[in-house]
This record gives C-alpha cells, structure tokens and sequence, in this order.
C-alpha cells in the first residue's frame, strides 16, 4: 500500500507526501561518535518521496547496495502550509504534526562519497531510506525542545535523547531551510539524531518512541 499522511487517529491527510529536507549533524554528541566536524550552519539534505514507507509495517534492507546500513533515529515534522522566505512564528504555525523518522543510512558508502567530497544521496535517499511514522496533531506539543527520542532494538535502548539537545532547534531550522527550499503542505522536514547510531540486521524488532505522544513497534524483514 502507498504511503499516506496520516494522524495517530487515523485521519488521513489531503496533502499529497512531498518532499523530505534532513538535516545532518544536528547532535553534538551524534558528530563526535562518528568523528565528524561539527558544522557552523544546518547541513542540509533531501530525500524524495519514493524514500518513504510506513514505519508501522515491517521494512527492507537493501543488501544489494551496501552491507553496513545503520539506523537514525529521528523527530518529524510535517509541513501543512506553504513556507517560503519564513520567520519563526510562521514556521510555528505551518506545523500540522510531529512523527518519527529513521534515517536510514548505507554507511559503508556515504564514507566513500564523503572521501571523494561527492553528495550523500546515494547513502541517504536510496528507495526505502526513510521509515516515516504517522503524526500527533501539532497542538499536541506544548514544548517542542523538550521532547524525547528513544529507540530500542531486540529489547535493547539504542538511542535514548531529547530534542532539547539539537544545535539548530526546530523552529530556526524551519525558517533556514525556506530561505533555500520553499516548504509545502506534505513536505516533511527530519531534525536530526541523538548518538547512538548502529548498524541494522535482517530480522531486528525495533521500538521507536516519542515521548509518551506516539510509540512504533516495527521490524526489518
């Protein structure tokens, strides 16, 4: 089945999916583990829509492209009013949910792209490289810096953060990312991961939670 927006309650959107914009290195902690530097403004990417699959159903590794595909965890944000040139209490209200993302990651081969000084895209936005969950209505979230992220794999925390922590919190970000990509309704922005990123196995049972708002169980076939 195509992926659709959708709220916990099982509204569906009428926004058509749209593009995904990520931002790398959005944890300080999350730099350091993978020896990165640590960037003086938003490194941004795009993954495209047939990046997308329900995180709820069960999701494919492809082995063909790489051996070494990580999992990163990450909040969501949907897009449900155009943003263009925005300021920040324009981002706030064109805010129409928050989900949860994994970012997946062909590793092995985004350190040769990275090498080379070539784009990500072929280690980031492959087919299948963004397990998206369904959202909580915006006006759920009385904090959005202040949100937890933990995701636990075979009943073992993996990644345990709080978006308190982000370099470039959400609604900067939001506002930075219209100066270069005109957001709209169904595009979806992902904000980065806490540490704790590790490589995914054919068969893991995976847990990804936000706050007490929203908790996805799902396993990679």
């Amino acid at each position: 089945m195509a992926y659709a927006h959708r709220y916990v309650d099982g509204e569906t959107l009428i926004h058509p999916l749209g593009k995904v914009v990520c931002i790398g290195r959005n944890y300080a902690e999350h730099v350091r583990e993978l020896n990165n530097a640590m960037p003086t403004e938003p490194l941004l990417f795009i993954k495209p829509a047939t990046a997308v699959v329900a995180m709820e159903e069960p999701f494919a590794l492809p082995s063909h492209l790489s051996s070494d595909i990580h999992y990163e965890t990450e909040l969501a944000i949907l897009i449900g009013a155009t943003l263009k040139q925005a300021d920040e209490a324009e981002a706030k209200a064109a805010i129409a949910g928050f989900g949860l993302a994994l970012d997946l990651t062909l590793r092995d081969v985004q350190s040769k792209l990275k090498d080379k000084g070539q784009p990500w895209e072929k280690a980031k936005a492959f087919d299948g490289s963004c397990p998206l969950s369904r959202f909580v209505r915006a006006d759920a979230v009385s904090d959005i810096q202040n949100l937890g992220l933990k995701l636990t794999i075979n009943n073992e925390v993996r990644q345990d953060g709080t978006t308190a922590d982000m370099i470039n919190p959400v609604l900067p970000l939001l506002a930075y990312i219209s100066r270069y990509f005109t957001l709209q309704p169904g595009d979806v922005v992902l904000t980065g991961t806490p540490e704790g990123v590790g490589q995914l196995h054919s068969g893991d049972q995976l847990v990804v939670a936000l706050d007490s708002l929203l908790q996805v169980a799902t396993r990679v076939r």
